[in-house]
């Protein structure tokens, strides 16, 4: 009995001693940030970032499991768990064979933009199949708010889910932060008060310096001036000030919906473009990501500082990952003796048409997209009265005929099974959906791919999904953890420590070794 008692007020002890539930969940995606970025840029780290690795948990070896390594992939397995496979996001856009025309992963004729320029069409997260952690919580029928904040409109729209009280994103046509018709008719007070004082001015003409400068004697990244020596920024979001614009809507919101401070827990998804804009221009090993990616953890400083400020720590749930990686460019690969390359996607196109027009019959047989997920014209299967899977069997015999090309997938293929028994078979799997992906799925070889400038990602390499997973709040306990671990995982471990049910597509696990 006295064995019985003692057990009986250990376990007591336990649960008193369990954390209550977050007031907030604050779920950031910094978009285009490698793993490595962590380990290069450490020592530069003093603020948002250090906090988290210093903090928290630090999963440093988590990875995508889809092989479309894309914004609009990522953002979307990020709070819902779901791979392509099972949620139709299987990239930023896709051919869609019933409108017969391409749509993007979150474009929605059905909604109108809320901008000053009428009559714009919205987007939404309808093209999602399914459910999110704030969806969840929301289905519980409490006062919980969900917000989704970006530069780009999938960035706020998908990890929010298709219940988020709304979804902000950056429209550079009028430079001020939007919405759609899907959530609301009208922006808020708080948003219209902040379009209107025009942030975006104070960096008119102003030049990218790197964050160690000293004076305006260093060399500027670019400017934000057109014309001169200079390279010309570009739009603001392709610099650092599109992240403080991120940053300084975030903290509005936080304010304007009094986020924190509901009977039930909010959730605030945040995603920082601007990383990837700049990365895409000059690539992983320029002076430039690592500027922004210092500027990051300070800006993440800043926004962490303003909820301890608003919200308390002790309140507060921090997760932290990227949406996917980056190869280097090709010309930097091979000036240090690496593989890697251009390929031509003009080229691939024509040689698919050819072989199919010498074996089937002419014509245009691909549909509008790109190679690498590319569409038969099934009007001119019917037309000759070829079979489908000979059709897509020939034309990847057409695209493996060519140079530095890894793997090409035909729907049929996938659709059977009968592929090749690897984690690039499995990846490629798991990003394919019957309904919307196309006939092809072409994987070059490491560090090539079809852009002609700068570099991109999106292919099932190490470079393109290890991305950081960090966790920080109350009960997380701070530790490097090596184990391999998914994106899939944040979900259903949210999940868990909000006591919702787990996202209806969700196929990751509980990290249970950071469970309070």
């Amino acid at each position: 009995m006295r064995r019985l008692i003692i057990v009986f007020l250990a376990s007591v002890t336990v649960l008193l001693a369990a954390p209550p539930k977050p007031k907030l969940v604050v779920a950031i995606v910094i978009d285009q940030f490698r793993y490595d970025y962590l380990l290069r840029f450490r020592k530069d780290y003093n603020s948002g970032l250090e906090r988290m690795l210093e903090r928290g948990a630090n999963y440093t070896d988590a990875h995508y499991l889809h092989a479309t390594t894309v914004t609009a992939v990522g953002h979307s397995t990020f709070l819902s768990g779901a791979t392509p496979s099972i949620s139709g996001i299987i990239a930023n856009e896709w051919y869609d064979r019933k409108s017969k025309q391409t749509v993007t992963s979150v474009s929605d004729p059905e909604t109108t933009l809320l901008s000053s320029i009428a009559g714009r069409p919205g987007s939404s997260p309808r093209r999602m199949l399914v459910s999110t952690v704030g969806d969840e919580l929301k289905m519980q029928g409490n006062d919980s708010k969900v917000i989704g904040i970006s530069i780009k409109d999938r960035g706020a729209i998908l990890p929010a889910g298709h219940m988020a009280d709304a979804a902000y994103w950056y429209d550079d046509d009028t430079n001020a932060f939007v919405t759609s018709t899907y959530y609301r008719e009208r922006l808020p007070e708080w948003a219209r008060e902040f379009n209107s004082e025009e942030r975006y001015r104070k960096v008119i003409g102003a030049r990218w310096l790197p964050f160690d400068a000293k004076g305006e004697s260093a060399t500027p990244f670019c400017t934000m001036a057109a014309g001169g020596d200079l390279r010309f920024c570009g739009a603001i979001e392709a610099t650092p000030w599109g992240n403080e614009l991120i940053e300084e809507f975030a903290e509005r919101a936080i304010a304007g919906e009094n986020l924190g401070h509901h009977q039930s827990p909010d959730i605030l998804a945040v995603s920082f473009s601007s990383n990837d804009y700049v990365g895409h221009a000059v690539g992983p090993d320029a002076p430039e990501v690592r500027d922004i990616s210092i500027r990051t953890d300070r800006l993440l400083g800043k926004l962490f500082d303003y909820i301890d400020a608003h919200v308390g720590a002790e309140n507060t749930l921090i997760v932290l990952t990227a949406d996917h990686g980056v190869a280097p460019v090709p010309e930097v690969n091979q000036a240090r003796k690496m593989p890697g390359g251009r390929l031509n996607e003009a080229d691939f196109r024509q040689k698919i048409n050819d072989a199919l027009a010498k074996r089937f019959g002419p014509g245009n047989w691909l549909m509008p997209g790109a190679v690498s997920n590319a569409y038969l014209n099934l009007d001119l299967v019917a037309k000759y009265k070829a079979d489908r899977a000979q059709v897509e069997q020939a034309a990847a015999d057409a695209v493996r005929a060519q140079e530095h090309i890894a793997r090409v997938y035909t729907r049929h293929q996938l659709e059977s099974g009968e592929v090749q028994q690897d984690a690039i078979s499995r990846a490629v799997s798991l990003s394919f959906f019957a309904p919307r992906s196309g006939d092809l799925y072409v994987v070059p070889e490491p560090y090539y791919m079809f852009d002609a400038s700068g570099t991109t990602h999106g292919l099932p390499y190490n470079y393109d999904h290890h991305v950081p997973l960090l966790m920080l709040g109350p009960g997380i306990k701070a530790a490097a953890y090596s184990r391999t671990v998914a994106i899939n995982d944040v979900a259903p471990t949210l999940a868990e420590i909000l006591g919702v049910t787990e996202p209806s597509g969700s196929v990751g696990h509980v990290l249970s070794e950071i469970v309070p």
